[in-house]
């Protein structure tokens, strides 16, 4: 079982398998690493290693009672592309997991990456005047309370949610150990610390090819985010995936597997 510690003294576990260009995949608020079973075998095929993370608290990986700030989990990532002498990744991550790769590039940059892709997460969720894109209902009047009940997932916009026997039963015939959630009140410092942050200036700076993604009926927040980031830099593009909610990667699996390999191509010659 892969492993590393974080300077700070936690174990995670990670998946590694395939030859080639590593992709690194970060899976969402309380998802594990086999989140992303449904793209593996894609990705494999198409010629790249591919490495999964748990997140700390998600997972096969240690539950510390310290690190839930988004800062940490960049620097989490820092350690694992540290210890394991990854160059020319390319950087994936859905929802909060595409916000923990902007906390790395914010602290880090871009030295080891190849390209940065993100599913279904908006870069900024707090509702404004210049940003009308972030999570339905959020604003800076009710950000310290918004999030206090799981009431506040139910929006009432998008698609409904997979069904958790299907999904779990589709993860593991794709070789993962099938799905689990691990949000629990030890992790909603973690999810406030997300939706305070704005990494619009972060995605404006990236030096490597970016794609930004969207559900087109995402339960969180309108598709529009997905065009409206990408507008922040010449080097990024965007995709709407139809049929598809926030968790994008799971209700259309094979469209956003094409896409990802798609973009990790585009890459290649900018690694």
């Amino acid at each position: 079982m892969p492993r590393i510690t974080t300077n700070d003294g936690v174990s995670l576990h990670y998946y590694d398998e395939g030859d080639g260009q590593p992709v690194l995949l970060v899976p969402g608020y309380g998802a594990p690493a086999d989140d992303w079973a449904l793209q593996w075998a894609p990705l494999r095929a198409a010629g790249y290693r591919v490495i999964s993370l748990d997140r700390r608290w998600q997972g096969q990986s240690d539950r510390p009672s310290w690190g839930q700030r988004m800062s940490r989990h960049g620097k989490d990532l820092d350690d694992l592309v540290t210890a394991l002498d990854l160059r020319g990744v390319v950087a994936i991550g859905q929802s909060m997991g595409a916000s923990t790769i902007w906390a790395y590039v914010s602290l880090f940059g871009t030295g080891r990456l190849a390209g940065v892709a993100t599913v279904d997460q908006s870069p900024r969720m707090v509702n404004s005047p210049d940003w009308p894109y972030g999570f339905y209902g959020l604003t800076e009047e009710n950000l310290g309370t918004f999030f206090g009940s799981p009431a506040a997932f139910a929006t009432g916009h998008g698609r409904d949610w997979p069904d958790p026997a299907g999904l779990d039963a589709a993860i593991r015939a794709a070789g993962g150990r099938g799905a689990e959630s691990l949000i629990t009140p030890d992790t909603y410092p973690l999810l406030l610390d997300h939706s305070r942050q704005d990494w619009r200036d972060v995605v404006a700076r990236a030096e490597v090819p970016v794609l930004i993604t969207a559900g087109a009926e995402s339960q969180f927040w309108p598709a529009a985010h997905a065009e409206a980031t990408a507008a922040l830099n010449p080097r990024a593009g965007w995709t709407v995936f139809e049929g598809a909610g926030h968790t994008a990667h799971v209700d259309q699996p094979e469209a956003v597997a094409e896409r990802l390999v798609a973009f990790a191509g585009s890459t290649r010659a900018d690694g």
